[in-house]
């Protein structure tokens, strides 16, 4: 692929509504990855109408632990097969290189295995669902 055409491409990709964008040709691989932006609308409290006092708090959820993200886009699986049980649960136990579920990918299997030992405290994904490069699939604490 020519320089030109790589900058094409992300141009393509930047403009489009495409969150997350892979092309693997030969040896080449590129992977682009746009961040969503959120925007918080807040309005007075004079501007809404107030039968009875109302209290509006916005929490954020922070989550304590390691953070496992997933490699690639594809099809999350929590077990071997549709009839095993599942890898890991919530609590369980995990040590460095175990497997803690498989993604499914241009219909290859790719396993995901632990980055660190620890205690697994969030499962963020289902089974059969889609995941995107970098989305945060378990939380593993100590």
């Amino acid at each position: 692929m020519e320089f030109e055409q790589m900058i094409r491409l992300i141009e393509t990709v930047s403009s489009s509504e495409l969150s997350c964008f892979t092309l693997e040709e030969g040896n080449l691989k590129i992977a682009l990855k746009k961040e969503k932006k959120t925007v918080a609308v807040v309005e007075s409290a004079a501007a809404i109408p107030q039968e009875s006092s109302t209290k509006v708090s916005v929490t954020e959820k922070k989550t304590e632990g390691y953070e496992m993200k997933s490699p690639l886009v594809g099809t999350f699986y929590n077990a071997p097969s549709p009839d095993a049980e599942a890898f890991v649960k919530v609590g369980d136990r995990v040590t460095k290189g175990q497997t803690l579920g498989i993604i499914e990918a241009m219909k290859l299997m790719n396993e995901i295995e632990c980055e660190q030992d620890g205690v697994i405290k969030e499962i963020l994904v289902d089974n059969q669902e889609m995941v995107e490069y970098g989305q945060t699939l378990f939380v593993i604490g100590k």
